[in-house]
């Protein structure tokens, strides 16, 4: 359910350079994930402090290190900034690239709200530049193969969606998973999974209802959702912060069904049950900690040109962002 973007910008043909925007886990396992790949090469990483920023380049051998995001924004032998600051500094830095004119990889969610991903999705095809949400599951081998057989009528027409993504996440009021002003909840940062997910299966809901345990800081622990498609198909999604969930996915169709083993965002092993047909398991291995091909498909479509990829649009981007705020929405009201 996507298409190739149509814009064009400036071709790459040399090994591509990057930034890292945060000193985080996250930017520490991307960050040696993208050491590890030919044609890549870590140029330099920003923080709010100098000796934070430091540290991460002495840990990981990276040339170059900015006491301040802007700093990193400005530094003209970067082609693309990895924004993995938390949630809700993702809009600010991005736009601050892209100011600058820098490609951005920004990790997810995108931003924290529809009108921001909106915004920068705008500035970037303004600007010419590629910009791109970092969920690396759409770039996983597995799951691509997943979405072609479903593309290919391997299973018949999609009539339902599940998956779940749920951990037991030690309750602290002060920490980003639990505090709203950093963003907490496990919609923003397990649920988004789970929606981006189905999007390629069933494209955008038509009704979305949805039930929410709030935790006493006042974010999400507990969320389920239910979509519903004119087609007649439906997605039951759940995400949490109070247990640990098996964080599976089955997709349903009129002639069989896919079974994606956990964890579905970034799965070693499918099985496919046809109709008529014995069940096939199908496995993979993904190198280092899995970012790879997350890292070579923004370097395939710097290299074309592209501005956006196929596999990761900024409309979905940006329209998955809207749903989680109709989920929000549909809660209330229940």
């Amino acid at each position: 359910m996507t298409a190739a973007p149509a814009s064009i910008g400036v071709m790459i043909d040399r090994p591509i350079r990057w930034g890292v925007l945060g000193t985080g886990g996250i930017a520490a396992v991307f960050t040696e994930d993208l050491l590890a790949l030919p044609g890549h090469e870590v140029r330099a990483v920003g923080s709010r402090a100098q000796g934070t920023a430091e540290a991460f380049a002495g840990r990981h051998g990276v040339p170059r290190a900015y006491g301040s995001y802007a700093a990193l924004a400005d530094d003209d032998e970067i082609d693309v900034v990895y924004v993995a600051t938390p949630h809700p500094m993702h809009y600010e830095p991005a736009r601050r690239c892209l100011e600058a004119g820098r490609a951005v990889l920004v990790e997810k969610p995108f931003t924290t709200s529809a009108a921001d991903a909106e915004a920068l999705a705008d500035l970037a095809r303004e600007r010419g530049l590629f910009a791109m949400e970092a969920m690396w599951t759409r770039c996983n081998p597995l799951i691509r193969q997943v979405y072609g057989l479903v593309r290919d009528g391997a299973i018949g027409e999609v009539t339902s969606v599940r998956a779940d993504f749920s951990i037991p996440a030690p309750y602290d009021p002060a920490s980003r998973l639990w505090a709203p002003e950093l963003g907490g909840g496990a919609l923003l940062d397990l649920g988004c999974y789970a929606l981006s997910f189905t999007w390629p299966l069933l494209g955008a809901p038509d009704t979305v209802q949805a039930t929410i345990t709030p935790a006493p800081t006042g974010v999400d622990a507990n969320t389920g959702m239910l979509l519903g498609y004119d087609s007649g198909a439906i997605a039951l999604l759940h995400c949490g912060l109070m247990g640990d969930s098996p964080h599976t996915a089955t997709v349903v169709g009129t002639a069989g069904r896919i079974e994606v083993a956990g964890p579905f965002y970034r799965p070693g092993s499918f099985l496919l049950v046809r109709q008529g047909a014995e069940p096939e398991t199908v496995t993979g291995r993904l190198a280092g900690h899995g970012y790879g091909p997350q890292a070579e498909e923004v370097a395939r479509c710097l290299r074309a040109g592209l501005t956006e990829s196929p596999l990761m649009p900024l409309a979905e981007s940006v329209e998955i962002m809207r749903v989680i705020e109709r989920v929000r929405e549909a809660a209330a009201r229940s």
